[in-house]
């Protein structure tokens, strides 16, 4: 995707969302999620410079004013009750170039507010490769290494090299570099500062976390041709055989359509995009608690992202565990697509993909939260693995 012309830039202090929707402000968070739930925000605020963004931060955290930096919403479950604080966005969509050659690779710099698939886009155009699995992710950039996000056999732990943020409890700039994120499956520092008091310097600080993401960098090789291909589904969309190399454009447009037809690429006139995306993250087992799972559960090794990876043999395996699917334990545990509560039809599961919790008009917050609970409770009760949900519960 060619980065926009000045008259086509996004108008300034307007999220997608609100300027979709006549160019109002918003006033609820489910005008700022893609589950399109959550009721109203105290105050928001889109900053257009990083010095905006970041004395926002200061006087919220000044005042004792709850924070919430959002994205895309792509990965949020905000409550009924909304979320009576600040609710601050990165208006920033500037993607650098600082260095680019045959032998030393690319090296780019992206603001936080960058919508990730944009980058990708451009990516794939570029030839700047390892991106093209992560293809029609929602979101922002901001957001990608907080989650290290991932599909397809790849994680953008393999893309990054430093993240550039506003450390909330020494109230300085900071560059963190790959070995501080700590990032492993779908997990970093970052997040777990939302929770963890030891990660957060001593406090807990969600629903945003100790360091707001300013800008993210990543360091990648030129290549036309794609890694080699390591999840079984993408070989055969692509008509190939695993590990097989193929251009990266041809990787973008299989993981493109793979996702649609689980609706997980956006779309205002389907519900079975107006979620989440994946709700739950598969299970990470030990081998002993794998081996109670039944024979045809699937099982996969868990690859170590954030460490160098073999070009031929991808990311280094960590030994004695066993990553399972939560789609399959939730299918088989009797929910299966489009399964919603009695009586409560407004939240269920997609009609594409058991892993998705979707809107499907008017539901609340509660309606999916009671849906939410009951697969959980569910998978436990048959399998006796309990799934963690993906995404950020803002107002809980």
């Amino acid at each position: 995707m060619r980065s926009p012309e000045p008259s086509e830039a996004p108008a300034p202090g307007v999220p997608a969302r609100a300027r979709a929707l006549g160019g109002q402000a918003p006033s609820s968070l489910a005008e700022l999620t893609t589950l399109r739930i959550g009721g109203p925000l105290g105050h928001y605020l889109e900053a257009s410079t990083e010095e905006e963004l970041i004395e926002a931060v200061r006087r919220a955290d000044a005042s004792g004013t709850p924070l919430l930096v959002v994205g895309g919403g792509s990965n949020i479950v905000a409550s009924d009750a909304g979320f009576d604080g600040l609710v601050l966005r990165d208006g920033r969509e500037e993607v650098r170039v600082v260095s680019e050659s045959a032998c030393g690779g690319v090296e780019i710099t992206a603001t936080g507010g960058v919508a990730w698939d944009d980058l990708v886009s451009r990516a794939v155009a570029s030839d700047w490769a390892g991106f093209a699995p992560l293809s029609g992710i929602p979101g922002s950039v901001g957001a990608a290494p907080v989650q290290n996000i991932g599909a397809y056999g790849a994680e953008v732990a393999e893309l990054l090299a430093s993240v550039r943020a506003w450390d909330r409890l020494t109230g300085r700039i900071v560059h963190l570099p790959l070995a501080d994120l700590r990032l492993s499956y779908r997990d970093s520092a970052i997040k777990r500062s939302l929770t963890d008091a030891a990660t957060g310097g001593g406090r807990i600080w969600g629903p945003t976390g100790r360091w707001v993401v300013l800008a993210v960098g990543f360091h990648v090789r030129l290549a036309s041709l794609a890694a080699p291909i390591a999840y079984s589904q993408l070989a055969s969309a692509l008509g190939t055989e695993l590990g097989a190399r193929v251009p990266a454009v041809d990787v973008r447009q299989a993981v493109l359509g793979l996702r649609r037809s689980k609706g997980m690429v956006l779309d205002d006139t389907d519900h079975d995009t107006w979620s989440a995306g994946s709700f739950f993250t598969n299970p990470i087992l030990t081998a002993e608690q794998a081996a109670g799972l039944p024979d045809d559960a699937p099982r996969f090794p868990v690859a170590d992202h954030s460490r160098p990876t073999d070009t031929v043999l991808g990311a280094p395996v960590i030994e004695g565990m066993v990553k399972t699917s939560a789609a399959w334990l939730i299918d088989h545990a009797g929910f299966p697509k489009g399964f919603a509560l009695p009586g409560a039809p407004r939240a269920s599961l997609s009609t594409k993909h058991v892993l998705a919790l979707t809107n499907r008009g008017g539901a609340s917050a509660a309606d999916l939260v009671a849906l939410r609970d009951a697969v959980v409770d569910g998978v436990r009760e048959r399998y006796g693995v309990t799934l963690v949900p993906e995404p950020v519960h803002v107002g809980w």
